[in-house]
């Protein structure tokens, strides 16, 4: 045992004299290595330790938790962006609209496919080899002076995304959100592909309604009260049969259905180990239908063959 008399000395500094002693491992620690703890004092390296011993929270469907919606934010300012790209350049709206089929005429023109299509014709959208336009088509809206909405479009989409992301996200963690948000906009634009492949499509409500399918497929799970949360969902379920008169009502029904599936798959999947395998699992399994029904219905509209 040390006499009394002994000199303490800080163990991170050796040169400073002290007489406090970590209340875990108790070395003599002097005042700036000192951490307040509910009892007495901590060393620098106990925190750390008991830091990582410490369980993050996390959300039902084992995302972390986020209070702020930083995915929402995120593509409230992508979709922004891209009407402001549009606005000032309007055929960013033709080369990235959702459109299953169409040709490029020799002078510049969009026409309606044909099979087979004349010499100096281009095939264009999914069946002329553009992919990506099952999920650009999703971050543009209507031009301000076209369509039923012009400008009322965006807007109204963006004021959807704010208020319902706001809520879905903390529920899901920004992880979980954003493979929602997305897998909901691809399933929207191939539904569309399958459905009406010769309309073009942009906006991003069938990831919209993907994210309420998710909202209400959650709220069950967590056992909400749900008399608000059926109304939102009657409401979204007119507007869908209501907007059919004047928009892609299969863009919609894709995303609602494939949010309805990934969120399914999200707060179902088992509470242990097995947990991420399965909800990427699910993803994943969804992605690969999606596109086999893409491919499938590309490859009957070019007669056999699938563009690269």
């Amino acid at each position: 045992m040390e006499p009394e008399s002994a000199v303490t000395t800080c163990y991170r500094h050796p040169r400073v004299e002290c007489h406090v002693r970590c209340v875990r491992c108790e070395r003599y620690i002097c005042p700036d290595c000192m951490r307040e703890a509910a009892v007495g004092h901590q060393c620098p390296d106990c925190v750390r330790e008991g830091a990582r011993s410490v369980r993050q929270a996390r959300t039902l469907v084992g995302g972390r938790v986020s209070v702020v919606p930083v995915v929402t934010y995120a593509l409230i300012a992508l979709n922004v962006l891209a009407y402001l790209a549009e606005v000032v350049r309007p055929e960013v709206v033709d080369r990235f609209a959702m459109v299953g089929t169409g040709l490029l005429g020799p002078d510049g023109g969009h026409y309606v496919w044909t099979q087979p299509y004349p010499a100096d014709f281009t095939p264009e959208g999914v069946a002329g080899g553009e992919w990506y336009r099952l999920l650009t088509g999703a971050f543009l809206h209507l031009p301000p002076t076209e369509g039923t909405f012009g400008v009322v479009h965006v807007v109204m989409n963006m004021a959807v995304l704010w208020n319902l992301g706001r809520v879905v996200e903390p529920m899901l963690g920004r992880v979980h959100y954003l493979a929602l948000y997305l897998l909901s906009a691809l399933g929207g634009s191939v539904l569309v592909l399958l459905l009406a492949p010769s309309e073009p499509t942009v906006g991003a409500s069938g990831a919209l309604f993907g994210v309420g399918a998710a909202y209400y497929v959650v709220s069950r799970r967590v056992g909400a009260d749900m008399r608000g949360v059926n109304r939102f969902m009657t409401g979204l379920l007119l507007w869908l049969v209501v907007s059919a008169l004047f928009t892609s009502w299969q863009g919609h029904l894709g995303g609602l259905l494939a949010g309805g599936l990934v969120a399914l798959a999200f707060a179902w999947a088992p509470r242990d180990g097995r947990r991420v395998l399965v909800q990427a699992g699910a993803c994943a399994g969804l992605v690969v239908l999606l596109a086999v029904l893409a491919a499938v219905k590309v490859s009957d509209l070019t007669g056999g063959g699938i563009p690269q």
